[in-house]
């Protein structure tokens, strides 16, 4: 392992009926509260009316910032930021899942910064100031609940891209499985695989001795493929809406990657495509992650082998660890296929047409640093990935 420091300020609060927690904790941060949140999910299942009557009994100042798109857009975090400077905002509560989380962190920092918040998404400066912030999540998926990062799209120049800070942690997040049983079966399932492309993320690393780190990566793993088609047989399921719920959690709040940093250029090609297409981030990955196992896994094989027996039953008397671990990756495929997740870019009208402009977008982030730590990639590899997954 590498040595590490681990701090994660974010006050977890998970369960049935926790929402009355917001009656303590929003107090301790002023009266003027920004709500935002996405398209309209939350008042459709009550969660909006919830939390409006309990916002009001705190007699704070309420204002609003509705419309957060699935892939947040710069645009959305600048009208709040406006909101937040001409409101004097004290406090933002996120109401909703990644995407509305993302958003409220750029726009946390972005209204604590002099210049541009795109300084901030672009890297090109590091937020040292936020407003706080509060999550109520629907929605089991990003892990962006209980770390720091967000991913954001400038849609005018097809840029998407991840950062974070360490005053971008939500001060505390409510988790209440009972508000993700209205999401619909498609995000159920991207959820899933997203969480699952986190841990991935996170196990490919070329950093020795780290058993324990392992361990937990397949345990998360087994549990979301043990639950995933248990929960799509039953979408009220309080018992399986709140294990994939936990799990998300667990999968990107930093406890797997203590030690070593993970991978992250399947994340890097994925937000290139969606920057251009605009679809579906697990969506992407589900079409993508395979497909870059495949292109990298002469890298390291016996660690590609590992994780893929940890997930499934391969039977591997007489097969080489390469064979094992190509037969593994066939079964994750089909197995995110066998809950209705896409696995061709062609499953999004997606060709050849602008895959050289994707590839270029994705191996600028790359030139940033902090991708591809399991093996290094260039333009050319990038280009043959998103050819494979055509």
């Amino acid at each position: 392992m590498e040595n590490f420091i681990y701090h994660n300020p974010t006050k977890l609060i998970f369960g049935k009926d926790q929402l009355q927690v917001l009656s303590e904790e929003l107090p301790k941060y002023g009266k003027n509260i920004l709500l935002v949140y996405g398209g309209g999910s939350i008042k459709k299942n009550g969660l909006y009316d919830q939390v409006l009557t309990l916002l009001k009994e705190l007699n704070v100042n309420i204002h609003e910032l509705a419309g957060v798109e699935p892939n947040p857009r710069l645009s959305t975090v600048r009208k709040g930021i406006e909101i937040c400077r001409n409101e004097n905002i004290d406090f933002m509560l996120a109401v909703g899942g990644g995407s509305v989380i993302d958003c409220t962190k750029a726009i946390a920092a972005g209204a604590e910064y002099e210049g541009d918040v795109w300084d901030i998404i672009n890297k090109k400066v590091t937020a040292t100031k936020a407003l706080p912030f509060g999550t109520v999540l629907t929605l089991a998926a990003t892990g962006s609940e209980m770390n720091p990062d967000s991913v954001i799209t400038n849609w005018e120049t097809n840029e998407k891209y991840v950062w974070g800070s360490s005053v971008t942690h939500p001060v505390f997040s409510i988790l209440d499985p009972v508000n993700t049983m209205s999401v619909p079966r498609d995000q159920t399932i991207y959820g899933m695989v997203d969480m699952m492309s986190h841990v991935f993320e996170q196990y490919f690393h070329n950093v020795k001795n780290t058993p324990l780190q392992d361990r937990m990566c397949y345990s998360v793993l087994q549990t979301v493929i043990e639950t995933a088609p248990k929960l799509l047989e039953d979408l009220q399921s309080y018992e399986h809406r709140e294990t994939i719920l936990y799990s998300g959690t667990i999968a990107l709040n930093g406890t797997l990657q203590m030690g070593y940093f993970g991978d992250w250029a399947s994340h890097t090609i994925e937000h290139a495509v969606s920057a251009v297409y605009d679809i579906p981030h697990a969506g992407g990955l589900a079409i993508l992650f395979p497909n870059w196992m495949r292109h990298v896994v002469d890298q390291d094989v016996t660690r590609m082998k590992r994780v893929m027996t940890s997930m499934f039953d391969i039977e591997t008397a007489g097969k080489s660890d390469k064979e094992i671990a190509l037969e593994g990756i066939d079964k994750l495929s089909a197995f995110w296929s066998s809950l209705g997740a896409p696995s061709r870019l062609a499953d999004y009208d997606i060709g050849e047409e602008r895959l050289d402009e994707i590839a270029g977008i994705a191996a600028r982030e790359m030139e940033y640093g902090g991708f591809g730590n399991f093996k290094k990639l260039n333009k050319g590899d990038i280009l043959a990935i998103l050819k494979a997954s055509l």
